[in-house]
């Protein structure tokens, strides 16, 4: 399956609110969301009753299309999340904050979750002194990320960094602003992953 390329707006209309897939303009009047509160499609205004599957379903896709995880990739890490110890839906929630293009994106160097994965794949980055490219490369807990050496020549980069004020970022990474080096203290807990999800009913789906 390849990997979604339509108008992104369609995804937050089809789950009914802000999955946050365009930076900025989410925040701003043009939102589609604000201005048109139905999913997208012929009947999209039509009243439609959801089954418990059907809410399962919804819930899985949302975090889904909130990462920009493909669906075979999606299950893998599902898979990985039931076999770690602990609570299979907070495990995957941690995976999927683990990836290095999230990573970017909570430390406020990009926009949103797909800009992050341009830079990432542009090779802007280094974990532990290696340029990584992967944006679904798995960060671990002590590694450090760098912007590379001449990054910084880069328009979008440039834009970045003379609007990045240092806040907002979670408590579970810090950032040097003057090296622009950051390090991943800990794992996040779930009451740090602020996305609107119930991770309950994807364990749900995945346990039918």
């Amino acid at each position: 399956m390849a990997r979604y390329t339509g108008p992104v707006c369609r995804l937050c209309r089809r789950e009914g609110e802000k999955l946050f897939l365009k930076g900025q303009r989410c925040m701003s009047e043009k939102c589609s969301v604000g201005r048109r509160s139905y999913a997208p499609g012929q009947h999209g205004q039509g009243r439609k009753k959801v089954s418990e599957y059907g809410l399962q379903l919804r819930e899985k896709q949302k975090l889904r299309r909130i990462y920009g995880i493909l669906e075979a990739q999606f299950a893998r890490y599902y898979t990985q999340a039931e076999q770690k110890k602990g609570i299979t839906g907070e495990n995957l929630l941690q995976i999927l904050e683990s990836r290095l293009d999230n990573i970017v994106y909570r430390l406020n160097l990009a926009a949103s979750r797909s800009e992050a994965r341009q830079m990432v794949r542009h090779g802007f980055f280094k974990v532990n002194g290696k340029k990584v490219n992967i944006p679904s490369y798995l960060v671990k807990v002590g590694d450090v990320i760098q912007l590379k050496e001449g990054a910084t020549d880069s328009p979008l980069v440039k834009s970045i960094i003379e609007a990045h004020n240092g806040q907002n970022i979670p408590e579970w990474l810090e950032l040097d602003t003057n090296s622009w080096t950051a390090r991943v203290k800990a794992l996040p807990s779930r009451d740090q992953i602020d996305v609107p999800i119930q991770e309950q009913l994807i364990v749900e789906y995945y346990s039918r």
